[in-house]
């Protein structure tokens, strides 16, 4: 009872606060669900992926990323089961944020990328290092941020994206804005298959039983009643169904279906110098894995998440501000293989802002969580920025994090451990960026000790098990560099993106499966009147895939060639097309998994 108390109490301190007065409402926290992201990330490293460049991807959040950030993907097949490893940590220990929730799975404590549809958000976001303190569980190595910004501006408009490629893959979407002054409202629609039949480069095989469908849609709905309230609702439903395709050497049947929903209704009032916004989620994740598809048999299950948070920031001065969050969260999960269980979790988080100097700026971050399932770590962020100069800028941040035990973890009826421990990871980053009118450059050194790392291995009975047992420590190099120069009609940006990670375990002195030493990825956009073209290329150093670092995967680079021409009154037709892999490499991010060699896709929009 302490910690609630003690937040109390500072809740109640910072009304005393409240005045009468009119201030401007910030722009920001009108747009923004996640407000957190915006002001208290500046002593860390953002990258912001803006609308061209998730129009040049294909559909999936994997592809998005795997081309225009450092984060590693292992992708079993294309389309398949896609994990990622952020600054040389596992896939549970990147956090997925949708409009400031959480949205892991609570069963497996990860997200598949390939579940989740770009094309269904207007502003993505990738947050490198710790965020435990502000976001809760799995933000060890970063988090990635899906936001719907809403714009109460007088706007109306219609798109439809149609899509067609090589093995008979099919993509359709549509998105609608429409909003004004009092109202301001989206809904996206996305359907996407493929057979996925690619043929096995050098080999006479084909990627059997790979094929896929999924359908998404997303409605974001804000209303203003005055100049002090607005209520929002954003809700996002996503249905799959994917045939797990087989490794080169032992053929598959299986077939997965999964449906998740998300919804959330948020309450913004703005009180002078506070901001209060209220949130109510409540988000279902289920699925059915069939091991032979032609079978009646499944095993299933399912997570029911119920969250409700209070987020009340308050402005001392101009160079000051506060910020207290209070969030309960609910969830129960079973399945035919786990165990039924409730867990809840209350957690206190206070913020602090401070524009110390001219040039000087530094954060605090305070969050600690009760519950009778684990024991939970004090964490913690401490940060600073300082502008030297107008374009020479130094970042500095040390921060506690955490991952909490996922559900299969913990109940697992075969082998659930419920004494397990949450993993904690200590890390420090060192960066810097300049800045000019044309280039950009950023650099980021990172450390991270992480203890207590879950892993499952067999016990004496021979049944797999998970165990508190590794101690690990990843540390390394980030940079980006970016041009981008117009001149007259002409208009040509490229960006570069690269990671050197080491990942060790400290008992062995090897690096951790899975994870390269050295991630490129650069893309280079030039533009003329109605017509673009854009290169991309990624190169993923080998990784090990044994825990000795006996057995590796090679290195591979692959590279893809678009094209875009805009025609119509106003513009509003616009065809594309795609040669993706166009050096047809041969190449695989999980073993004996092979991911497809030179394929092609056209692409058509239209803007009603």
């Amino acid at each position: 009872m302490t910690i609630n108390k003690l937040f109390l109490s500072s809740f109640l301190f910072l009304c005393q606060f409240i005045s009468a007065q009119q201030d401007t409402i910030s722009l920001q926290e009108v747009k923004i669900s996640d407000s957190q992201l915006k002001k208290f990330s500046s002593t860390q490293s953002v990258q912001q992926l803006n609308d061209s460049i998730i129009s040049k991807n294909q559909a999936s959040l994997t592809s998005l990323l795997n081309y225009n950030t450092v984060i590693y993907f292992k992708e079993n097949g294309l389309g398949m089961v896609s994990s990622p490893s952020f600054r040389g940590t596992t896939a549970q220990q990147t956090a997925v944020i949708w409009n400031g929730i959480n949205i892991n799975s609570q069963l497996l404590g990860q997200t598949d990328f390939n579940t989740i549809t770009t094309q269904d958000f207007n502003s993505i976001v990738v947050r490198a290092g710790g965020g435990s303190a502000i976001y809760g569980t799995s933000a060890i190595g970063g988090s990635i941020h899906l936001n719907n910004e809403l714009d109460f501006k007088d706007t109306f408009s219609n798109e439809v994206k149609l899509q067609y490629g090589s093995f008979n893959t099919f993509g359709a979407h549509y998105k609608l804005v429409a909003s004004n002054d009092k109202w301001s409202s989206q809904f996206s629609l996305s359907r996407n298959s493929s057979d996925n039949d690619y043929d096995y480069l050098g080999t006479t095989k084909k990627n059997e039983n790979g094929q896929y469908e999924n359908s998404s849609y997303s409605l974001n709905v804000g209303y203003r009643f005055d100049s002090k309230n607005i209520i929002k609702l954003y809700s996002q439903f996503f249905d799959g169904e994917r045939h797990f395709s087989g490794t080169l050497t032992a053929p598959s049947k299986s077939k997965y279906l999964d449906l998740n929903t998300r919804n959330l209704v948020e309450w913004d009032g703005f009180y002078g110098s506070f901001v209060s916004k209220v949130k109510v989620a409540f988000l279902t994740e289920k699925y059915k894995y069939f091991e032979d598809k032609e079978e009646s048999f499944f095993t299933n299950g399912k997570a029911e998440t119920f969250i409700v948070k209070h987020d009340l920031s308050y402005n001392i001065n101009s160079r000051i501000n506060l910020n207290s969050i209070i969030d309960f969260t609910q969830t129960t999960a079973d399945g035919s293989d786990l165990l039924s269980k409730k867990r809840q979790v209350t957690s206190g988080v206070l913020l602090m802002n401070h524009q110390l100097l001219e040039k000087l700026e530094y954060q605090l971050s305070l969050r600690k969580e009760i519950t009778n399932t684990y024991d939970s770590p004090f964490l913690y962020s401490v940060g600073a920025k300082y502008e030297a100069t107008k374009k020479y800028t130094v970042k500095v941040n040390a921060s506690r994090n955490f991952r909490i035990p996922s559900f299969n973890d913990l109940y697992w009826q075969q082998g659930g451990n419920p004494n397990l421990r949450p993993e904690n990871a200590y890390q420090y980053e060192l960066g810097q960026e300049i800045g000019f009118k044309t280039i950009r450059f950023s650099a980021t050194a990172f450390l991270n000790k992480i203890n207590d790392l879950i892993s499952w291995k067999p016990n004496s009975s021979g049944i797999w098990q998970p165990e508190n047992t590794k101690k690990v420590t990843t540390y390394g190099l980030e940079s980006n560099f970016t041009f981008d120069k117009k001149i007259g009609n002409h208009a040509i940006i490229w960006s570069n993106n690269y990671a050197y990670t080491v990942s060790e375990n400290e008992e062995t002195n090897l690096q951790l499966i899975y994870v390269p030493f050295h991630k490129l990825t650069s893309t280079m956009s030039y533009s003329y009147k109605s017509a673009s073209f854009f290169c991309q290329f990624l190169y993923n150093g080998k990784v090990f895939t044994s825990t000795d670092n006996f057995y590796e995967l090679k290195d591979y680079s692959v590279t893809n060639l678009g094209f875009n021409y805009e025609f119509g009154e106003n513009n509003m037709f616009k065809a594309g097309f795609q040669v993706l892999n166009v050096l047809n490499e041969k190449y695989q991010s999980v073993v004996s998994r092979p991911m497809p060699g030179r394929n092609y896709s056209i692409n058509l929009i239209f803007k009603l």
